[in-house]
């Protein structure tokens, strides 16, 4: 039985996936000095949507030749790798971009936003486990008005080993007082996927533009619980939660 629907944030109640790929578009952009476009570069972001900095940017910066231009920052960043000075240039783009708060309001997911209200009415626990930062998890919630419809928030901060690990999850069911398999997950990426089904817990994927080939061919989930259309994924849920009642 179903007694927790945890959420994952980036991509799944606010399209930063959206900002995040954007920012390390303009950042490599400026490091590759016209070779190629801001679409280049996010179409290849799609490839690495929810890995960590780190795989992010090592990814990207071998995909468009950009170690030599990225070590050149170093020392201007006080960076000991191309990969962090990389991720310092594209930080400063998505700090302005999280400064803004109607680009927040612009990208949240209403549907996904209306799912958690419905979670909190029907007395569903309720978790949000994001490997964001707290200081970004914290000014996305207070914008969206959201900081209090939680039972337990686990950010990046607060486990060793990210998303595809289960950690963050396995976490969230202690902190929430269930065993794994009586809480349900939404998340939009693969990583977010294969965290929850390593943890042991359900899981309904609401896929992006940036997630949802991935996902469809991981097989990691039936067919069913895989949504594309946002309106889908209050009754997908609902059909979830019955069938294991």
């Amino acid at each position: 039985m179903i007694q927790a629907v945890i959420f994952d944030l980036d991509g799944t109640l606010v399209q930063t996936e959206n900002l995040k790929a954007q920012s390390y578009a303009l950042a490599a952009v400026e490091l590759g000095r016209g070779r190629f476009s801001e679409q280049d570069v996010i179409q290849a972001f799609k490839e690495v949507v929810g890995l960590s900095r780190q795989e992010v940017a090592q990814y990207l910066l071998e995909r468009f030749e950009l170690e030599v231009a990225a070590g050149d920052r170093m020392e201007a960043y006080h960076a000991m790798t191309p990969w962090q000075a990389y991720v310092q240039i594209r930080m400063k783009t998505y700090e302005s971009m999280l400064d803004e708060p109607m680009a927040i309001v612009r990208h949240r997911c209403p549907y996904n936003l209306d799912l958690l209200i419905w979670a909190r009415e029907y007395k569903y626990k309720t978790g949000l486990a994001t490997m964001s930062h707290w200081s970004q998890v914290s000014r996305i919630l207070q914008i969206l008005d959201i900081s209090n419809e939680f039972d337990f928030i686990a950010t990046g901060d607060d486990v060793n080993t990210g998303k595809p690990d289960p950690e963050i999850y396995l976490l969230m069911a202690h902190e929430l007082g269930i065993q794994p398999a009586a809480g349900l997950v939404i998340e939009d990426s693969l990583t977010g996927v294969k965290a929850a089904v390593a943890a042991g817990m359900g899981c309904v994927a609401m896929t992006s533009k940036f997630t949802e080939k991935s996902v469809r061919s991981s097989g990691l989930l039936d067919n069913r619980w895989i949504v594309d259309n946002p309106a889908e994924l209050k009754p997908k849920v609902k059909a979830y939660i019955e069938q294991t009642a």
